[in-house]
């Protein structure tokens, strides 16, 4: 998948193809999930190189296949990612030096420039996960490296806040925010941005054994949660005015959808949190609990994709910019999103929730028939990314372009 120079994502870039990075990220979670739920890891939340090697080694023939396809998986998408994330810094640095940035930062839009914190607190976990698949004994140390990770989450929170801060101050003390413009949920992506980094800050307290690192980890990502959930709201509650106004802006509709993989990253941060309670705190939370939330967490996910769905077909947003013919957005690649949090949520949902509380047996045939639509929405998320790279980045593929509604 090589990035030519002429074309859409070179010639008409936007902040908002930082999604192309952040979708083939976390299209690597989706792999990972493979080998997080269907390969024994005792005596660690997670599994890492030896463990995967030591179940390859007496597997049958589909147990080599898991691992062998979800090793391929990881290595490709995070590929992919660190390659559009290096595309996108480039383009960044350049894209500073324009008019259109002065635009940008003068408009709603300016809070686009937060998907870069955002692919950039994916490149973290990626890169962790890559770690525990490929790095031998890599456990061993993995105590020396919580405090690292914490430091790199620390600083992609001062990037974000610090974008995030100019934009609130500037519509605080000069006003000028568009609410006409702000017919789409595009400005939810700021409190997705910062519950990606409390996922990220949430990680060592669930994976590890010294105490102020574990009390580090939870106080951290708890402030980051508490933020999220106060920026979201605000968000959604204008977002909603305007748009039951004015309609919701065509180019800027997988929006809609925002809520999918923002509910994601909180979910999996409050099973973190709850982990590390458990392990070093003596908080034990109940099972039917974490399945309630993990449901509560799902229905509403599912409400949010009807609408968007719903809202998408309605406008016939396939026709007007996912075909050769049509116009290009980078807001496309937000679609990848929701059907990648989908799959990895459906995967928590039928594992820690149905599983651990006896609901079904692991490995049954209803397990694997509860698995199908978390496949289902993986294989179909990466369709999409290679449907999109193909009308965004290959060779030519600037016919028709058009820049990103704010």
């Amino acid at each position: 998948m090589s990035v030519h120079s002429h074309n859409t994502a070179s010639e008409n870039w936007s902040p908002l193809y930082f999604l192309a990075a952040l979708g083939a990220g976390g299209l690597s979670v989706t792999f990972f999930m493979y080998l997080m739920f269907w390969v024994p890891h005792p005596g660690r939340p997670v599994p890492v190189f030896e463990d995967m090697m030591s179940f390859f080694a007496s597997a049958g023939g589909l147990g080599k296949a898991t691992v062998i396809i979800a090793m391929i998986g990881i290595a490709v998408m995070t590929a992919l990612h660190l390659y559009l994330m290096v595309f996108n810094m480039r383009q960044l640095t350049a894209f500073k030096k324009t008019k259109a940035y002065q635009m940008l930062m003068g408009s709603n839009a300016e809070t686009q420039l937060l998907a870069a914190p955002l692919a950039a607190a994916m490149t973290i976990n990626a890169g962790f996960i890559a770690g525990l698949v490929f790095v031998p004994g890599l456990w061993g140390i993995v105590e020396y490296l919580f405090p690292l990770a914490l430091i790199a989450f620390v600083a992609v929170e001062v990037w974000s806040f610090s974008l995030l801060g100019g934009f609130l101050v500037r519509v605080f003390t000069e006003g000028g925010f568009n609410h006409k413009a702000n017919n789409s949920f595009a400005q939810i992506l700021a409190s997705f941005t910062l519950s990606m980094v409390a996922v990220g800050m949430a990680a060592p307290a669930a994976m590890s054994e010294t105490p102020w690192v574990v009390a580090a980890s939870l106080s951290l990502s708890s402030f980051m949660m508490m933020t999220t959930v106060v920026v979201a709201a605000v968000a959604l509650v204008l977002a909603v005015w305007s748009i039951l106004e004015h309609g919701v802006n065509e180019e800027a509709a997988p929006t809609l959808m925002v809520i999918v993989p923002l509910l994601t990253v909180v979910g999996i941060a409050l099973l973190r949190i709850d982990h590390g309670l458990h392990t070093t705190f003596d908080v034990y939370g109940a099972k039917g609990a974490t399945f309630l939330m993990l449901t509560r967490i799902l229905a509403v996910q599912i409400l949010f994709l009807m609408l968007g769905v719903a809202v998408l077909k309605r406008i016939n947003y396939n026709a007007k910019f996912l075909t050769p013919t049509s116009k290009r957005s980078a807001g496309s690649y937000a679609l990848i999103c929701p059907g990648v949090a989908l799959s990895v949520m459906l995967h928590f949902w039928v594992n820690k929730g149905l599983v651990a509380n006896g609901v079904i047996e692991k490995f049954s045939t209803v397990y694997w028939i509860a698995n199908i639509p978390a496949l289902a929405a993986q294989l179909a998320m990466i369709a999409l990314l290679l449907k999109l790279h193909r009308l965004h980045f290959a060779k030519g593929s600037h016919a028709g372009a058009t820049m990103p509604a704010e």
